[in-house]
């Protein structure tokens, strides 16, 4: 049983978490696979006080450091003026998924909504936000590709948060032309091939994509202000890597990032 689903579990455990940190992350969108994969990573790290996930409808929690929020509309809830609701947080696109129908209750961010939501955030006190593409975009429905593609990133970027950071969906980088020309055959025959491995088999796992998101939600805050995109060919480098922590801290110290060279498929 993963984290998650023993979370959310009714009743109450006696499960208890002593973090010396004193900061709450939240995430928006923790009902599809790459949510969730968030979510159970954030909790797993114990690197937060506190995970808050926000959802559309009540919904119990058994684990200590989890909590739900519920929201029903960012336009109309008021500014209450309490304290923030995170230090950190991460809002993930991702396709629905149904597994036990507990998904159904997490709220799901809209595309066009982003503007509205990241406001909200802004207002509540969050300070560093991460936004999270789809790890596996060929998978999506039609109408979310087309939110996507219109998605207002300069809009949330000039709200004010301390860091900003966007991260594409993975895709691994182009290979360099191969100089012997056997190789370049062999590369060419293998790319044709290319189109007959399954899409399921082509994206990074949720998983791998989670790991990186937690460490860039780790480090963000003491990294230099500003807005951030994270290219594909650096979220897949990560997925290959079993800690991605030092690529992404030379990322954000714009430092060489670490030596890495993919195993070149042969025949």
């Amino acid at each position: 049983m993963t984290l998650v689903n023993h979370a959310l579990r009714a009743g109450r455990t006696n499960l208890s978490t002593a973090s010396p940190l004193q900061t709450t992350a939240l995430v928006a969108g923790g009902g599809g696979a790459l949510g969730s994969a968030v979510l159970e990573a954030l909790l797993g790290k114990r690197r937060h006080a506190r995970v808050r996930v926000l959802v559309s409808r009540a919904l119990g929690t058994a684990m200590a450091g989890l909590e739900t929020m519920q929201v029903d509309d960012f336009a109309a809830r008021p500014d209450t003026g309490t304290a923030p609701v995170a230090d950190v947080a991460v809002v993930v696109f991702d396709r629905e998924r149904y597994a036990n129908g507990r998904e159904l209750a997490f709220m799901k961010p809209a595309p066009e909504a982003l503007g509205t939501l990241a406001g909200w955030l802004h207002r509540h006190g969050v300070r560093t936000l991460i936004v999270v593409m789809p790890h596996a975009p060929s998978q999506l429905p039609e109408a979310l590709k087309l939110g996507l593609a219109n998605l207002d990133e300069h809009a949330v970027a000039a709200l004010g948060f301390e860091h900003v950071a966007f991260v594409r969906s993975a895709q691994p980088p182009s290979g360099e032309r191969a100089t012997q020309w056997l190789q370049r055959l062999a590369d060419g025959m293998l790319a044709q091939m290319r189109i007959m491995v399954p899409s399921t088999h082509q994206p990074v796992r949720a998983i791998k994509v989670a790991q990186f998101v937690v460490e860039l939600a780790d480090r963000l805050a003491t990294s230099p202000p500003g807005t951030r995109v994270a290219p594909p060919e650096l979220v897949w480098q990560a997925a290959q890597m079993t800690d991605p922590g030092p690529l992404v801290q030379a990322w954000l110290d714009a430092r060489e990032l670490p030596a890495f060279r993919a195993a070149q498929r042969r025949w």
